[in-house]
Parts: C-alpha cells; structure tokens; sequence
C-alpha cells in the first residue's frame, strides 16, 4: 500500500456536500483504503465554473491505499454528483 493525498472540491451546499463527503469515504473503505487524516481546506473560490457554481468546498485527504484500485475509484467519483473535482498525488516516501 502506498500513502496519497486526495484533494476533493465539494458544492457548497451543507447538505450537498456532507452527502458528497460521505459517498467519497463509502468509496474509499470499500476499496480498501485507510483514510488516515480529514483535512478542510474552507471555502475558496474555483479557476471555473463548475455546474454554475464559483466557489466549492474543500478537503484535504490523507490515506493508505492499493495503487491498483484508484482506477476503479476514479470510476465510481465520476457517477458522484455531489463531488465537483478530485485529484490524487502519490506520496513520496523518505
């Protein structure tokens, strides 16, 4: 297993983006991830419109996860429509 960070941009909306942080991490454990820190990074303006929207949630999250199963992660954000953007930075261990 190798250690990620998950940069995920949620709507605004309280309800929206609960709902959408809580299908991420219901992904996430299903593909056996260990989700080691939450981060929020507060509310920020977006570079664009997304959904018409300018400005989006953000989380910062720290895992352990199997490098095979990111492409199956990938799969299953893109059917979230409570997730605006994600991006994930493997690690570099020292």
């Amino acid at each position: 297993m190798r250690k990620y960070e998950l940069m995920a941009v949620y709507p605004l909306d309280d309800e929206k983006s609960k709902k959408g942080a809580e299908d991420l991490k219901g992904t996430l454990t299903k593909f056996g991830a260990e989700i080691e820190e939450e981060k929020p990074f507060g509310d920020r303006d977006l570079t664009y419109e997304i959904n018409k929207q300018k400005r989006g949630r953000f989380v910062l999250y720290t895992m352990k996860l199997n490098p095979d199963k990111i492409v199956d992660i990938d799969k299953e954000f893109k059917i979230n429509m409570n997730l605006f953007k994600y991006q994930f930075v493997k690690l570099e261990e020292k």
